[in-house]
């Protein structure tokens, strides 16, 4: 016997049929022996329905009351979703992030969890119970609901993992597996069959969708066996765990590309300690990840920094900027949310080189410039115009032959 924990998406749980096909997965998963937990997200659409809600009732929704309407959609599957496992047979019960409990802290609409209590969770189960529980939900010390942030369902599918010591976490979604790029941008993609904690997290930092970052470092703190896979296929998904030798036979295991970027550009910024300290002390403390990060040579004791951060936080991260610039005398600020991130990525890459070179000779060959650069040891990623970001994709993907490479 196994503990499994299944988390499903907002596409496999997108109508009532859908959900009944869910808890055949989840019945049959039972049927085998294993003791089974659910974590589900809303609905398809339903999140973005009550995000309209409240950007409609306010421009910029107070937080917290944000997260009590958003949490909704979960309520809504998990008491479907085990009303449908009633209906065939087997013995089901849906447990609110606040019944269970998970804790988080109180940073509302990106709130982090800090632990879970499992006593009710194991009680259910040892009652030969499947217990569903939502995604993207917690609780603050106070009792307030909180949520994750977009993605969320998968941090709490892996947390919940982590807790109960699960033998494995299937994620469930609308693709096979992990593919060494988007295959709605190239045809050719490949399923990728084992794939490492880290090369996944910089995928999914750099605007992979299939797994979420925070939902990765999990597994990879606690060390549990991610299994992504199809809810509507049974073929073999990709499992992502510890990194093993063979893993670093492949120089370059995917591509990705994240649309969703900002760039930030302070000009004539005072070049003296303290003032980046000043800069990004200041985001951070608003919760706005910074990515990329470059500082032009001072020039007259003055310098220019470029940033990017996520465009939903382009916004706040202005006001943020405007009044700090101010206080510390920068000339300017400028924005660009027309750009994207490409990113070539693969553990080989600390033993073999040449990558970079590569990457910028095939995306030169094509007339794509490169606003940023941003390396690790395991990832190349460059600032892209929007507009040739499908491209710049196909074209790495291509170079790097990883449409006819066994991954």
């Amino acid at each position: 016997m196994a503990l499994v924990v299944q988390k499903f998406g907002g596409t496999s749980v997108g109508d009532i049929d859908k959900i009944r096909h869910v808890a055949s997965l989840a019945r049959k998963c039972k049927e085998v022996g294993n003791d089974v937990v659910v974590v589900v997200s809303a609905m398809a659409g339903e999140t973005n329905k009550l995000v309209d809600l409240c950007t409609t009732m306010m421009e910029r929704p107070d937080p917290r009351e944000y997260d009590v309407v958003v949490s909704t959609g979960e309520q809504v599957t998990i008491g479907l979703l085990a009303m449908a496992l009633k209906t065939m047979g087997v013995e089901a019960i849906s447990l609110l992030g606040s019944q269970i409990a998970i804790h988080t802290d109180d940073v509302y609409t990106k709130a982090r969890i800090q632990k879970i209590d499992i006593e009710k969770i194991m009680k259910h189960l040892k009652e030969d119970r499947i217990v569903i529980v939502p995604g993207f939900q917690g609780i603050d010390t106070l009792g307030n609901i909180t949520t994750l942030g977009r993605g969320g369902s998968d941090t709490s599918a892996v947390a919940v993992a982590a807790a109960l010591k699960a033998d494995a976490c299937e994620i469930y979604t609308d693709v096979e597996g992990i593919y060494t790029t988007d295959p709605n941008m190239v045809v050719d993609a490949r399923k990728i069959d084992r794939i490492s904690y880290d090369e996944i997290l910089e995928m999914a930092s750099q605007g992979a969708k299939v797994l979420q970052i925070r939902s990765v470092e999990f597994a990879k703190k606690y060390n549990v066996p991610l299994h992504v896979r199809s809810t509507f296929t049974e073929a073999e998904g990709t499992w992502v765990t510890k990194e093993d030798k063979g893993m670093e036979k492949v120089v370059v295991s995917g591509v990705t590309c994240d649309k969703n970027e900002a760039k930030v550009s302070i000009l004539r910024v005072p070049d003296k300690p303290g003032i980046a300290a000043r800069i990004f002390g200041s985001i951070a403390e608003a919760n706005i990840n910074v990515d990329m990060i470059i500082q032009n040579i001072s020039i007259d004791g003055f310098t220019d920094m470029t940033f990017t951060v996520p465009r939903i936080d382009l916004a706040q991260a202005m006001d943020i900027v405007n009044e700090v610039c101010e206080e510390i005398g920068a000339k300017d600020v400028v924005t660009e949310d027309k750009v994207a991130k490409v990113a070539v990525i693969g553990t080989g890459m600390r033993s073999h080189s040449g990558v970079a070179s590569k990457m910028f000779k095939a995306l030169s060959d094509e007339g794509i410039n490169i606003m940023m650069i941003s390396t690790s040891e395991i990832k190349v990623s460059c600032v892209v115009e929007k507009k040739y970001a499908e491209l710049a994709v196909r074209v790495l993907h291509e170079a790097f032959d990883l449409g006819t490479e066994t991954v």
